[in-house]
């Protein structure tokens, strides 16, 4: 057995001396080395030698698998480090080149717009309040007044994810959530994305809203005519004209349209503005009693009103864009320009 132990050694040296890559070392490693390789496969003679033979031998197949072991992981070692050095050698920095420049990023321009109009609101004491973009359909639709056979809550009009969850198709539900938690006065704005079914030039299916609600005793629609006049004005300048339309909202009473003098044409009549001169900018209305029912809101003492607006439709209007698709394209020659 001693001449087998021997003969395994002089054969694993030889080929551990002709091996040139690290898969032929670990395939040499395992072959001799292994639970099942040669050496275990010799060792499984020891039960047949004699008790006087058994220590020497025994010494003898350690040696021999630690001397087998140092050698092959020397050998990966050296693979490594070289392969190493190869990699660094070939991958060096040549310091001797002009730097590279470092591109500096800009606030994306609804990002942008969306502080603005926070920041204008806030000066006249609205609170910034989100809400949960993944929305149970009570806040989204029952509790603002908006009927089972609405049709906006058709699946034309609305992501839905169960029966009775949606992707929120506005942030009025944060108007609920809020006054269900706090008790007049109320006066806050709940910015963010929401979702529709909807794909143009005009409309993408996921965009942002402002959305804003005030309610205290004694709120008329003067108190809102005069916070959204400050506010466009903010916005778009101290000049400009607006109007307001009657309109229909299911969760305001009554409720409107709100139009600015076209910010191409200067009111002159163009193709953004259908040749009107006047831009719809916004919705808003005074908050229908029914909506404060649903919060337990007496409304024999308190009234308020509550508005909404597009941030991108913002946006397109004070940059002058024409097409919404820009803002979700990440061109960087058009962000650059912000």
């Amino acid at each position: 057995m001693k001449e087998a132990l021997e003969d395994l050694r002089r054969k694993a040296d030889d080929e551990i001396r002709s091996a040139k890559t690290g898969e032929e070392f670990i395939s040499i490693k395992t072959r001799y080395l292994g639970r099942k390789g040669l050496l275990t496969s010799l060792l499984r003679g020891l039960k047949d030698v004699t008790p006087e033979e058994k220590p020497v031998l025994g010494k003898l197949s350690n040696d021999i698998k630690k001397s087998l072991l140092e050698k092959i992981e020397k050998a990966l070692e050296d693979i490594t480090s070289s392969e190493k050095h190869s990699s660094l050698s070939k991958d060096r920095i040549d310091v001797t080149l002009p730097g590279r420049g470092v591109r500096c990023g800009k606030i994306h321009p609804v990002t942008r717009v969306e502080r603005e109009i926070c920041d204008i609101f806030s000066t006249l004491g609205f609170s910034v309040v989100e809400g949960p973009e993944v929305e149970l359909t009570y806040y989204n639709f029952e509790a603002l007044n908006i009927p089972g056979d609405h049709p906006a809550r058709d699946i034309h009009d609305t992501f839905y994810v169960t029966d009775n969850v949606a992707l929120r198709t506005h942030t009025s539900p944060v108007q609920i959530r809020t006054m269900e938690k706090q008790s007049p006065p109320v006066r806050i704005i709940s910015p963010g994305k929401v979702y529709r079914p909807d794909s143009d030039i005009s409309h993408t299916p996921m965009f942002h809203q402002v959305e804003g609600l005030l309610v205290d005793e004694n709120i008329t629609f003067g108190n809102l005519k005069g916070t959204l006049t400050f506010f466009l004005r903010q916005m778009f300048g101290s000049g400009t004209l607006l109007r307001f339309r009657p309109s229909f909202f299911p969760f305001t009473e009554p409720s409107a349209e709100v139009d600015i003098q076209c910010v191409m044409c200067r009111g002159a009549g163009c193709r953004v503005c259908g040749h009107s001169g006047w831009i719809e900018i916004l919705g808003c209305g005074m908050v229908d009693p029914e909506v404060f029912k649903t919060v337990n809101y007496d409304t024999e003492k308190i009234s308020g009103f509550a508005f909404g607006l597009g941030v991108e439709r913002i946006a397109m209007l004070k940059y002058g864009i024409s097409d919404i698709r820009l803002f979700f394209e990440n061109d960087r020659k058009f962000l650059e320009q912000f």
